[in-house]
């Protein structure tokens, strides 16, 4: 049977996360014909060995760290199937979670790309979609979260409920996105520009600039252990939010660039070079 749906998982030393979520996708595997990816990043702590255990998964090893965006793009290149799932190694995926992705993407020929709702490991919902990343809209974002995640009534009922709720937000998270392959060709895949953090904004904001949609799917739910990576190399990791989203802004709000490089500078989180 030909396969249908490319899964594509960018590992880079988190062998028992990748462990876990290998475990998820072939204890309730899609119904769809698929085929799973691994890209490893020159893991160092046998990662590769984890995916060569799993006689279905193919493995590419990238021969030194590409990133999140080019290590993907790399997974794109190598499959064939009209529809690709991006799915962070540090996910978990629930029975059926992917087939009702699928569905609603296939439902809705406007759209290009699908996300689902994501919860962290004690069931808490995240935030995982938005407005196009700008000045107002990040800050907006980031109280949401903050907000959130301490709990505060009438924040936490908010975010509850519009993540219960379908809709077309300008972006979805990479941590888990369905695309159609035409719509990620025609938007050129990912900004290999960025290392991590902010490529999903930014190919979500590709892709609609070419007339089509981006879909939020809470009928479809999956589980993201967030944060282990970035609390193993906290500075590394601000490092490369802080260039990723000087980046993004150099790309889509230049006027505002510079404000965001003073006001890096003042707080001494400027990336050097």
């Amino acid at each position: 049977m030909p396969c249908e749906l490319a899964i594509i998982i960018v590992s880079y030393n988190a062998a028992a996360d990748l462990q876990r979520c290998l475990r998820s996708l072939h204890d309730a595997p899609p119904v769809i014909p698929h085929e799973i990816i691994v890209v490893d990043n020159a893991s160092t702590d046998g990662s590769p060995a984890i995916a060569r255990r799993w006689p279905d998964v193919r493995l590419i090893e990238a021969g030194g760290n590409l990133g999140f965006a080019r290590a993907n793009n790399l997974g794109v290149r190598e499959s064939a199937s009209e529809l690709i799932l991006l799915l962070n190694r540090d996910t978990l995926v629930p029975p059926g979670a992917i087939d009702r992705l699928v569905a609603d993407l296939e439902a809705h020929p406007e759209a290009a790309i699908a996300g689902p709702r994501i919860v962290d490991g004690e069931g808490r919902t995240e935030l995982s979609f938005g407005r196009m990343m700008g000045p107002l809209n990040e800050l907006r974002q980031k109280l949401l979260v903050q907000l959130h995640a301490r709990g505060i009534w009438p924040v936490a009922t908010l975010v509850e409920q519009r993540t219960r709720r379908a809709g077309a937000p300008d972006w979805v998270s990479g941590a888990c996105l369905l695309v159609r392959r035409a719509d990620a060709e025609a938007a050129g895949l990912l900004d290999e520009g960025y290392f991590l953090y902010a490529e999903d904004v930014d190919f979500c904001a590709a892709v609609r600039a070419h007339g089509r949609t981006v879909r939020f799917v809470p009928d479809a739910q999956i589980v993201h252990l967030r944060g282990r990576s970035g609390a193993s190399a906290p500075r590394a990791t601000e490092r490369a939010y802080r260039e990723s989203q000087l980046r993004f802004y150099e790309k889509h709000h230049p006027r505002w660039a510079p404000w965001l490089r003073g006001y890096l500078r003042v707080r001494g989180k400027l990336p050097r070079g």
